[in-house]
């Protein structure tokens, strides 16, 4: 009896990034996932008012309505926007 032959599955290159752009929508946001590699600038997560530094990933949502621009956008740790419906109004320090 011959012995078993494995076969290669035919898997993406781990050289090959994939698609860059990973968005889809949650409610009224357009949601899209960064991993902080390109980040570059410090923001301010809305849901603990604490900082995200450049190369932390996290969440950037926008509304679906309106125009979609760089000021409807907001930066949230991952976590924080996971729990945005179980935790109560934030007061702005900015």
């Amino acid at each position: 009896m011959s012995p078993r032959r494995n076969y290669r599955r035919d898997e993406p290159s781990r050289s090959d990034p994939g698609p860059a752009r990973h968005e889809f929508v949650e409610g009224d946001f357009r949601v899209r996932h960064l991993t902080g590699e390109t980040s570059t600038k410090t923001y301010r997560c809305p849901g603990c008012e604490q900082e995200i530094k450049p190369g932390v990933p996290h969440v950037v949502a926008w509304p679906l309505e309106g125009h979609g621009d760089e000021s409807d956008r907001r930066h949230w740790h991952t976590s924080c926007w996971r729990s945005r419906h179980q935790r109560g109004p934030t007061s702005a320090r900015w």
